[in-house]
């Protein structure tokens, strides 16, 4: 589904530029949902908008589907994490998520149909036809969400989606985003800077160093589902696998990835984060 290889880039020029990426590699398969984390200014974003074609990156490629992408291609959308300044304030709800349904060419009918398709997937039907300023943040981003859903994409970015909302609606999102990735079989590249998130929701966990970012390790999350928000917490899995995310975000990112003492990139299974058979279920 999604190739990114040997991607740089690098802000600026002369003594004044900031090379944020220093050489990524990653692969997502087709209906995987992989969380990208690090250091607090390492590039993540710059990745992502990478990605969707919304930064064209110094050198490397990135390919969705195996085309190259040259601009923001047709199947994918992004959610952002300023959801007050990605909706319309003078549309409707129901407006806000039907609008990019013009671009695949749908009709009004067809276009209202799936926005309230979609909005029902979020339980926002009874909203349709307010306003975003009339929303709470939580509710707002939930639209947000349901707009890239109408949309039906191939490959949905998410940037740091709940970082700006209470933790209760964190905590629902995240369940949200695993309900609506398991019905519509969605591939899911979601970027964050919580390490628990990123370990409740993902299938993979790619940690990247500081800048210029390369990836440290590409951890396989080994946890029984369906995700529960106290159930799961308290695996001795979870709490292993969250250990290790954080010593790797934390650890030497000023080396390359060889120093962290991990399995190369794209391989790595940590031998801590097997989930004991006991806690299986059938």
């Amino acid at each position: 589904m999604l190739d990114v290889v040997n991607l740089t880039h690098t802000y600026g020029s002369g003594p004044d530029a900031h090379r944020a990426l220093g050489g990524i590699d990653l692969k997502v398969s087709e209906g995987e949902l992989v969380c990208v984390v690090g250091p607090s200014g390492c590039g993540k974003s710059t990745l992502l908008r990478s990605i969707a074609g919304l930064v064209r990156p110094t050198g490397g490629e990135v390919r969705v589907k195996g085309r190259p992408v040259s601009g923001t291609p047709d199947d994918l959308a992004v959610v952002f994490q300023d959801y007050s300044r990605s909706l319309f304030p003078w549309l409707s709800v129901r407006d806000n998520v039907a609008l990019p349904l013009r671009r695949r060419g749908l009709d009004r009918t067809a276009r209202r149909a799936a926005a309230a398709e979609a909005l029902a997937a979020v339980s926002l039907e009874s909203a349709a036809a307010k306003y975003p300023w009339q929303l709470s943040g939580g509710m707002q981003q939930r639209v947000a969400i349901a707009r890239a859903l109408a949309y039906r994409p191939s490959l949905l970015l998410m940037d740091e989606p709940f970082g700006s909302v209470d933790a209760q609606t964190r905590e629902d999102l995240e369940d949200l985003v695993l309900a609506v990735r398991g019905h519509h079989r969605m591939t899911i590249v979601l970027i964050t800077h919580d390490i628990d998130e990123s370990v409740y929701v993902g299938d993979r966990v790619v940690v990247l160093t500081r800048a210029p970012a390369v990836v440290a390790a590409d951890l396989r999350v080994d946890l029984p589902g369906p995700r529960d928000q106290i159930a799961t917490r308290e695996l001795p899995a979870f709490v292993h696998l969250r250990a290790e995310v954080s010593r790797l975000v934390r650890g030497r990112p000023e080396f390359g990835p060889e120093e962290f003492n991990t399995v190369p990139p794209h391989t790595t299974t940590s031998p801590l984060v097997k989930t004991p058979s006991h806690l299986t279920k059938e």
